[in-house]
């Protein structure tokens, strides 16, 4: 296994990390998205097992880091960092013989929020970003990759209800800066749930003993995603919320082999 590490801004917190296969040229690339309700204390660390995992089944494997909220992230800068994190793939493609036709997000918890978001950047393009936060969250056309495909791990997947619920003491109006009756531009913007129907496939796997990010989140999506014509599915698997990025875990498993079927 080999293991590449790139910068895609100035900050510490903006850099990603390849794991290649022994194989030559691996068909596609699965981006792997950490979640920790978008707080700084929660870092790719957690991805690392999986991109690991994913680069020892044959899968090219981009482990993104990105701004949280406490760091210098949280809105726009959080939702920024990952379409530009997304896109650096372009920038080092080439070198690695990455194929870029196949591109699946695999996002864990509050990384499930931001794999299905980045997943509906043309269409959210339709909702227009609050104008002082619009040259920020704007991309070189050019220079897109686009998802086409996401596997969502007990994702926050409708923003609205997590803020409702106050899921994690306020993550949701800690991530936007300040609730939604005071940003509701913004909050509308962020929620995956505005985005809809995505035409690629979503699969939104949820543990059925998660006690941290309810499942209802991923009910809620698909229920939606569903009545909108979208491709989606929702899978409830065995486990808690840290299941899903055990590779010891048959719920692990599951999202993997999602992943690999959307990939080939």
């Amino acid at each position: 296994m080999k293991r590449h590490k790139y910068h895609y801004g100035d900050d510490p917190s903006q850099w990603g990390e390849l794991f290649l296969p022994e194989m030559a040229e691996p068909k596609g690339v699965v981006v792997v998205i950490h979640g920790g309700y978008w707080r700084s204390q929660y870092g790719a660390e957690l991805g690392e097992p999986l991109a690991k995992d994913f680069a020892s089944h044959g899968t090219a494997a981009w482990n993104l880091e990105y701004r949280r909220a406490g760091n210098g992230g949280g809105w726009p800068r959080t939702f920024a960092d990952v379409l530009a994190g997304i896109d650096k793939l372009r920038d080092i493609a080439g070198e690695h013989g990455l194929g870029l036709d196949k591109v699946v997000a695999l996002g864990h918890s509050a990384g499930g929020h931001l794999a299905v978001w980045a997943a509906g950047r043309q269409r959210l393009a339709q909702l227009g970003a609050p104008d002082a936060d619009r040259q920020l969250l704007r991309r070189n056309g050019d220079g897109e990759v686009h998802l086409t495909g996401v596997v969502s791990q007990s994702g926050v997947l409708n923003l609205g209800d997590a803020e409702r619920l106050n899921l994690s003491n306020g993550a949701v109006s800690n991530l936007m800066g300040g609730s939604s009756d005071k940003y509701p531009k913004r909050h509308k913007y962020a929620d995956p749930m505005s985005a809809l129907p995505l035409r690629i496939p979503v699969y939104a796997v949820h543990g059925t003993d998660d006690d941290t990010v309810p499942l209802s989140q991923s009910e809620a999506y698909v229920g939606a995603a569903k009545a909108a014509g979208a491709p989606v599915q929702l899978l409830k698997v065995p486990g808690g919320h840290f299941a899903l990025i055990d590779p010891k875990a048959a719920a692990y498993r599951k999202c993997r082999e999602l992943v690999q079927s959307l990939l080939s």
